[in-house]
């Protein structure tokens, strides 16, 4: 899949926080500082579940919630078997790494299957999209249902006040009750994409405890309190696609799917052929197996008569899009047009944009400046011009409208 590429925070970034580096200690990460920094609410000896993932992450949210005074359990969700190799997260070895980092700071720990889940509200649906010809987002998908849906739901019924788990975001709770999702204190790790579908009743029991805190500040707190995930790699790959291989993924489920034919311009002329519309995502330039006198880029899959349509990058423009499954955080959608920031990629540009409902779940974003891929299945997530940090919103995107005579 291709992404486009976010611009790196500069040095006076609003986001990036004062140190918590205690100089006079050697170095070392000042804990009341972090929790501070964290604004957990009060524990007081309240119940907390942490989704332990068996990485750094989850584990020092663990510890934070254990230091700022909260009953603490930690929850491993085995969410996939691999058929053969080895996954990169939800494996035999990430359940243990769970349960050594909880036996070290001497929490409760239980391991759930949740794969039937999984594989029905994540996995299915993914290769479906593919197969439909569109770029589907499972990490989306799997915090939506999986994590902030059955597990919330398991949470609450053991007692729990508050689910926790490692992602980079924060929740910022309002005197009125109501709550704000932002953006990570450290952009660069930043996952608020693929958090936009909370409601406000599940945004008001979810903590993110590294939310507030750099990578390098979190990897010092498991060091300094002897983690056993201290220096475990991280995962960059969907965990159900470890190589990174979706077609070779979608036709193990799905063989035969791939099924070659014309590749062709706009105007319908036939260029080449394509191995299979599922090696394609809307965007992709490399791989296309067609020579001609400039760069083409894939701009529409075609199912309905198996087409890759490509065109030049003045053909590409992307004028507007339309969105379906939208969900508005703050919970009533907007009386009419709103300005916006519109990301379609994880780690993605913002694009100014207006957005105008089209009543019940469905939006049109209008962009200032067309983008160069719309990709349908991926997510547009919303944030507010006037405080970039805050997420608005988002949908699935359902199709695109380019610019008159593709110029």
């Amino acid at each position: 899949m291709t992404t486009d590429t976010a611009t790196p925070p500069g040095p006076g970034c609003a986001l990036r926080p004062a140190p918590i580096v205690d100089e006079a200690d050697g170095g070392r990460i000042d804990l009341a500082a972090a929790l501070a920094r964290a604004a957990l609410p009060p524990g007081q000896g309240r119940l907390a579940v942490v989704a332990m993932s068996g990485g750094v992450d989850s584990g020092v949210s663990a510890l934070l919630l254990r230091e700022a005074g909260y009953r603490t359990v930690g929850i491993n969700m085995r969410l996939f078997t691999p058929d053969e190799g080895h996954s990169r997260c939800c494996s035999i070895d990430d359940m243990e790494d769970a349960r050594a980092v909880c036996r070290h700071l001497d929490i409760p720990f239980y391991p759930l299957n949740m794969e039937r889940e999984f594989v029905g509200s994540v996995i299915e649906p993914f290769v479906d999209a593919y197969l439909a010809g569109r770029t589907p987002n499972p990490c989306l998908e799997c915090n939506r249902k999986p994590k902030f849906s059955f597990l919330l739901g398991r949470a609450r019924a053991l007692g729990a006040a508050y689910l926790a788990t490692g992602h980079y975001a924060r929740v910022e709770r309002r005197p009125d009750g109501t709550a704000l999702l932002r953006r990570a204190a450290d952009e660069r790790k930043d996952q608020s994409y693929v958090l936009y579908t909370f409601t406000q009743r599940q945004l008001g029991r979810i903590l993110f405890p590294v939310g507030a805190l750099t990578k390098p500040e979190v990897r010092a707190l498991a060091r300094q309190h002897a983690l056993p995930v201290a220096a475990k790699a991280e995962s960059q790959d969907i965990c159900f696609v470890p190589d990174g291989d979706y077609a070779s993924f979608v036709l193990g489920r799905r063989p035969g799917a791939a099924r070659p034919g014309p590749i062709v311009d706009p105007g319908g002329r036939v260029l080449g052929e394509h191995r299979g519309l599922i090696h394609y995502t809307v965007g992709q330039r490399k791989g296309l197996g067609v020579s001609a006198p400039e760069p083409l880029f894939v701009m529409e899959l075609d199912t309905a008569r198996n087409r890759l349509v490509v065109g030049t990058r003045r053909q590409l423009g992307f004028v507007a899009l339309t969105a379906g499954a939208v969900n508005y955080i703050a919970g009533a959608p907007p009386d009419g047009p709103i300005p916006i920031l519109a990301v379609l990629r994880y780690q993605g540009q913002e694009l100014p944009a207006t957005l105008h409902p089209l009543g019940g779940d469905r939006a049109r974003i209008a962009f200032a400046d067309p983008p160069r891929a719309v990709a349908p299945g991926q997510a547009v997530v919303f944030y507010d011009p006037a405080d970039r940090t805050i997420v608005l919103g988002g949908g699935t995107i359902e199709g695109a409208e380019r610019l008159p005579g593709g110029e």
